[in-house]
């Protein structure tokens, strides 16, 4: 495989059943709800910016993102098929999606195992971030 026959672009839409097969083929499929196919299609009808990676015509990796493309830019998914991985497409992947939307900070949540990938590709760790799963978990003070 040559890299330059890496085709980077756009995606209005994805096929649920080919998003699955690369959440599969990479790591990602562990912490996503694979499974469940109505929640996957919504992941993808709601996701506004979905960048891929295809190596003759093949989904090898992709970028699902959430963006207002002025101020910040979620990438809540970056997948590279772990045939392809350690071969710049990762980078690439964030560099495109950034490229979209490139007035807007790019922001995600690392997994657990690549949490010291992203400080290699230049990006900044943050460590105020929070996480909320459930609403009745807030603590909320009456007045």
């Amino acid at each position: 495989m040559s890299i330059s026959e890496i085709v980077y672009q756009r995606e209005l839409t994805l096929n649920a059943d080919e998003f699955i097969d690369v959440l599969n083929r990479s790591t990602l499929a562990e912490r996503r709800p694979v499974d469940d196919a109505e929640r996957i299609k919504d992941m993808l009808q709601n996701a506004n910016l979905i960048v891929t990676a295809r190596l003759d015509g093949k989904l090898i990796g992709l970028s699902r993102a959430l963006t207002d493309f002025a101020f910040c830019t979620y990438l809540s998914d970056l997948a590279v098929d772990q045939a392809y991985q350690r071969s710049g497409i990762g980078v690439r992947l964030i560099a495109e999606t950034k490229k979209h939307s490139p007035k807007a900070k790019l922001i995600l949540l690392a997994a657990p195992a690549a949490v010291n990938y992203y400080p290699k590709t230049g990006m900044t760790n943050f460590a105020h971030c929070f996480l909320l799963d459930d609403v009745n978990d807030l603590i909320i003070k009456d007045k």
